[in-house]
């Protein structure tokens, strides 16, 4: 006998439709939660991998989960089809409007792809106690995932300042992977 109630597909498996429709989901409450939520969800998690695993394995799980969620944010939610500037505004617009953060470009180098940029009031660190690290691991894959996406080629992407590490923004810098 068949399982009706069985999924079609696992929830491993991820999919931008398996996020669901949310506003329909949470009529009531919204789509909308606080920042305290997403964080106590990541650093549980990463804790308890990191005690499992390793943390260097740990942060390269974290940075690829990031990077699969850049690329489908990016495939999903951005134009991909606009000039390097529009792209860099949309991105920056729909980063604040989700409250991700502020993103600010510093360099961009059209000739070799590689990128400096800012994100203000992130949503992975600002406001935690200085530790004198760097742990925005998540939001390297993710911008590395956008950047991919945008142009094609396969991105490193490094957090080089840190709130946690005494900064008051998060600094990236990428470079195309050979």
């Amino acid at each position: 006998m068949e399982n009706v109630f069985a999924p079609k597909h696992s929830h491993s498996q991820f999919s931008w439709n398996n996020l669901g429709d949310i506003k329909t989901g949470r009529g009531e409450l919204g789509e909308e939660m606080p920042v305290l939520v997403y964080r106590l969800m990541q650093y549980t998690m990463l804790d308890v991998m990191s005690k499992d695993m390793g943390e260097e394995k740990a942060n390269s799980y974290f940075r690829k989960a990031g990077l699969l969620a850049g690329t489908e944010f990016a495939r999903n939610a951005l134009d991909l089809e606009q000039d390097f500037d529009s792209f860099v505004t949309s991105l920056q617009k729909a980063l604040k409007d989700l409250k991700v953060g502020i993103l600010r470009m510093e360099k961009f180098d059209a000739d070799n792809g590689d990128i400096t940029l800012t994100v203000g009031e992130d949503l992975d660190c600002s406001g935690l106690p200085v530790t004198e690290e760097n742990v925005c691991v998540y939001d390297e894959g993710f911008i590395a995932g956008i950047l991919e996406a945008y142009t094609g080629k396969p991105y490193h992407v490094r957090e080089v300042d840190c709130w946690a590490s005494g900064d008051r923004v998060c600094r990236f810098k990428g470079s195309v992977s050979e």
